[in-house]
């Protein structure tokens, strides 16, 4: 027994082996930690913050932005248009910039009596009549490339603006010196220039519109080539719908012409809309007649 006490490892004197093992260990926890603190004292970079880009580094960046949202602005949302003659004073004065709504007949709003359009030459209607263009061809590429992206009106493009008087279905008249009559109902008219009459020495009528297209005519009866100057061509002096690019809706330019362009009143008036009075009866007794005979079905 002594013997195999004796062949077992001796004890050294002090404290045991389990604790030396433990301070050990501590030991070279406590050396991790300060290599790990002296590492990032002393080796590890300094975070920078980034570099901020230069303004004109910038610039062409932004003037690209703003390019493209003028041109989306200018292709679905809204248009600038230059008016070029006297044929809606006094409601438009030439040279006046009126914007136009083009959203709207993106989700099939069809042009209204009363709005005032821009639409399209349907055909004949200007007659090649030339285009105002500067003699200056760096100014014409500036004003194309303006015009382009809807910053300026065009000087290319030959649309027309009026106000529509008729759509679609109506009966549309105006004889002697008037007033003009939609579905019998007489328009008074206190936009038409003054001194003008509402037949403007043009009477016409009664005409009834196709359906899809409008009839049109400029506040300045004796100094617009409107509808009634067109009957005889296709279409009878109508519009498509489909050539209206949308409604003027504001003044913008110059600041002293600013003004709204609402629907005038007189295009509200009862019995306005084709069918006039007897509308509203026939709309209700198509309705109540099968309501009438399901009743009747079900006393039996």
């Amino acid at each position: 027994m002594v013997i195999g006490a004796r062949s077992g490892a001796p004890e050294p004197d002090g404290e045991p082996v389990g604790d030396q093992g433990t301070q050990a260990g501590d030991g070279d926890a406590v050396r991790g930690a300060e290599a790990e603190e002296a590492t990032d004292e002393g080796s590890a970079p300094a975070v920078r913050a980034p570099k901020q880009r230069s303004f004109w580094k910038e610039l062409p960046i932004l003037i690209g932005i703003a390019l493209v949202l003028a041109l989306v602005i200018k292709t679905f949302f809204v248009q600038a248009f230059s008016i070029p003659s006297g044929s809606m004073e006094n409601t438009l004065q030439v040279g006046d910039r009126v914007l136009v709504d083009k959203l709207t007949p993106w989700f099939g709003s069809e042009p209204e009596r009363g709005e005032v359009v821009v639409f399209k030459d349907p055909g004949g209607w200007l007659n090649d009549e030339p285009t105002q263009r500067s003699d200056n061809s760096f100014m014409r590429g500036v004003q194309d490339v303006f015009s382009f992206i809807g910053l300026m009106p065009s000087s290319n493009e030959k649309d027309l603006i009026k106000r529509v008087i008729a759509v679609g279905g109506d009966t549309v008249e105006c004889q002697g010196s008037g007033p003009v009559k939609v579905n019998g109902v007489a328009l008074d008219e206190p936009y038409i220039f003054p001194g003008n009459t509402p037949c403007g020495e043009k009477p016409f009528g009664p005409l009834k519109v196709p359906d899809g297209r409008i009839w049109v005519m400029g506040d300045h009866r004796g100094n617009s080539l409107d509808s009634r100057y067109h009957m005889d061509q296709p279409g009878g002096g109508t519009v498509p719908n489909g050539n209206v690019v949308g409604r003027a809706f504001v003044v913008a330019w110059p600041i002293g012409d600013w003004a709204t362009l609402p629907v005038p009143d007189t295009f509200d008036q009862k019995g306005l809309a084709a069918g006039g009075p007897l509308a509203p009866a026939l709309a209700g007794a198509t309705l109540t007649a099968p309501l009438a005979w399901w009743v009747r079905r079900r006393r039996r």
